[in-house]
Formats: structure tokens, C-alpha cells, sequence
């Protein structure tokens, strides 16, 4: 069975931006199509219908998950790879039809490598950032620390990891505006750093 999945961010909202892609897509397959709904937050992975969809997934009766676009399924770089890791070690395919990411295709896997890589150098980054910022509010304040983190004001730059990421999505035919929402980047970053100005 595939599993369509379509997600909206409050109860004021409703899927139909995203069901008539997902229905003619449905319409053309040959396996049986269930369809799964919610209004929730795409910060957490933990949501009624999806999760009645992984359950289905791990008891092997569903083969295929598919949603409108990434953001459908989920809006943090960590949660969606730990699905996809599931979803790899449950030999359960993955499709997005607008982000044009299906895992059984190269660019598929492409994609999600730099959306790996991106989120694992975001984690270390932001570890060494909090731990320095903890270091010098405690050497500020005769070693206790009343606040840590990064000044509010300051700007992260744009990294060698994260030019590097901007660069094969592009070099993949990835748009800018999945390119800046996988690396966390803005659309100008992102044509910056590619050396283009958008028309």
C-alpha cells in the first residue's frame, strides 16, 4: 500500500493546495493509495495521522510514502533524517512530488546526503558556538554563568559546508528556494553564493 501524507500548520487551514498534485498522482498508481491528514505543527514529528502512517509502515504494510513537498512531511533537518533512516532500514520508499525527491534516484539520494551533511555540521557548529559563549560568560562573571549562547544581534556566516551544499543542490537542478530552505539559508545568501542575481 502507498500512503499519501498532507499537512497543514493549524485548524484555520486546510490541505486543498496540496490534494489535487497528491490525488492525480494517487489516480495513476496501481497499488492501492490510503490518504493520511493533519493539522499540526511540522516541528514535531510526533502527530496523529502520522503517526497511525508510521505504524503502518513498520508492520510492512505500507511500501511508499509520498507528500506534496519536504515541509509537508516535516520542518527540522534532524527529524526528517532520522525518518529517512527508518524508512531506509524498513525498505519503504519516499517520494516529494514538488521538491522532485524520490529516494529510488540519484539526485534523490544527493539531496538527502547534503540535507545530512548540512544538519550534522549545523549540530556540531552549534555545540561549539554554545559551549564558547557558556566559557566566556563564566570567565565574565568569576566562573558562574548567567546566560549562554550566542549575543542576540550577532550573524552567523555563511560556511565552507554550507557554500558547498548551496552549490551541488544547484549543480542537482534543485530551485533556490528548496536550496535555501534545506541549508537554513536565505534566497539572497544563496544566489550570493552561487555568484548569480536573481532575475
Amino acid at each position: 500500500m502507498i500512503a499519501v501524507y498532507a499537512r497543514v500548520s493549524s485548524a484555520t487551514q486546510n490541505t486543498a493546495s496540496q490534494d489535487a498534485d497528491l490525488k492525480r498522482w494517487a489516480a495513476a498508481q496501481s497499488e492501492q493509495v490510503r490518504f493520511y491528514s493533519d493539522k499540526a505543527s511540522g516541528l514535531k514529528m510526533d502527530r496523529p495521522a502520522f503517526n497511525r502512517l508510521m505504524a503502518g509502515i513498520r508492520c510492512r504494510k505500507v511500501t511508499k510514502l509520498v507528500v506534496w513537498r519536504l515541509d509537508r512531511l516535516g520542518r527540522t533537518a534532524k527529524g526528517l533524517l532520522e525518518l529517512f533512516d527508518e524508512l531506509k532500514a524498513l525498505k519503504c520508499g519516499f517520494v516529494s512530488l514538488r521538491d522532485a525527491i524520490d529516494l529510488g534516484t540519484a539526485s534523490g539520494r544527493l539531496l538527502l546526503t547534503v540535507l545530512a551533511g548540512v544538519a550534522q555540521f549545523e549540530t556540531e557548529v552549534r555545540g561549539e558556538r554554545q559551549q564558547a559563549g557558556i566559557e566566556a560568560a563564566r570567565a565574565k562573571h568569576g566562573g558562574k554563568c548567567p546566560w549562554g549562547g550566542r549575543r542576540v544581534g550577532t550573524r552567523i556566516t555563511v560556511t565552507e559546508e554550507k557554500e558547498a551544499a548551496v552549490r551541488e543542490m544547484k549543480a542537482a537542478g534543485k530551485p533556490i528556494a528548496e536550496i535555501a530552505r534545506v541549508t537554513g539559508l536565505s534566497r539572497m545568501t544563496c544566489y550570493r553564493v552561487l555568484g548569480t542575481q536573481r532575475t
